[in-house]
């Protein structure tokens, strides 16, 4: 007696697989400024996780402002009133070059937890990560300038050129941490741990903001630290900004400042893509 046999099953077609697995049609790939945005608002979000940085926001400008024109103001300028006018502008950069550390801590906090490990296995544009930090580092300048412009408008500082001359500096502003940022992104995907990132920052910022003029004239210093000063961008950073605030900004300031940005920029955001492609493929 012979037994029929039995018919090997037939794999089943793509369509019926699809079918079965699918339960709803797949998403759209989000584009490039979609995936920044969204990783832009997850940078704001983390304020709820982390009051820390807050206070720092809110706190450092203020107590620099505070105790800079209150303790030196009489001895630089012979008044506190006086030298507000003249150290606001100069605050108002130092906050913002400080706070772009916060870029490369943030994408090395990314990596050095893993997430880093998540976000490439996911089908978004890869440097949406770096670029949402930046975008949600803005909102963090906004704060910081907000807040100790309007501080200094209580102490008595008076910008001659009004409303439009703060704003205009603010932008300004804005756009020179934005391409400071892309360093300390270079540095946060390089270097092995947040602490490292903080640590080598500060011993390159604190050195550059004070060669700069933000605290006193340049006038007043040897010859050799006037060169020195004279090449800072930090300086010329300064000097734009306290133009713009008390109408004497000229178009060589101005587009000096706006050059360093756009050096920045070029150098180091395609060297910052560079090292974070070939992190993703290790």
């Amino acid at each position: 007696m012979t037994t029929a046999p039995v018919p090997t099953p037939r794999p089943p077609a793509d369509e019926t697989l699809r079918s079965a697995l699918a339960v709803r049609a797949r998403p759209r790939r989000p584009n490039a400024l979609s995936a920044s945005l969204t990783h832009g608002w997850r940078t704001l979000t983390k304020f709820r996780n982390s009051p820390a940085q807050l206070i720092d926001i809110v706190l450092m400008p203020v107590v620099f402002l505070l105790m800079f024109t209150y303790l030196f103001g009489g001895a630089f300028a012979g008044s506190t009133r006086e030298y507000l006018q003249f150290f606001l502008p100069g605050i108002l950069v130092m906050t913002v070059v400080l706070m772009t550390v916060y870029t490369g801590t943030a994408l090395n906090t990314d990596i050095t937890k893993g997430i880093f490990d998540r976000f490439r296995t996911l089908p978004f544009w890869q440097p949406a990560t770096i670029v949402g930090n930046l975008l949600g580092d803005v909102v963090r300048y906004t704060i910081a300038l907000t807040i100790t412009t309007g501080l200094g408008l209580l102490l008595g500082f008076r910008p001659a050129a009004g409303v439009t001359g703060v704003l205009l500096t603010m932008l300004l502003l804005i756009l020179f941490g934005f391409s400071v940022g892309w360093i300390f992104a270079a540095l946060g995907v390089v270097v092995r741990s947040p602490e490292s990132v903080s640590g080598t920052s500060m011993i390159v910022m604190f050195p550059l903001i004070f060669t700069s003029n933000v605290f006193v004239q340049t006038a007043t210093m040897p010859g050799w630290m006037q060169a020195v000063v004279s090449v800072n961008p930090v300086s010329h950073a300064t000097t734009a900004a306290r133009g713009l605030m008390h109408g004497t900004a000229t178009a060589g300031q101005l587009g000096l400042v706006l050059a360093t940005c756009a050096a920045l920029i070029a150098v180091f955001a395609p060297l910052t893509m560079y090292l974070y492609r070939n992190k993703n493929q290790r």
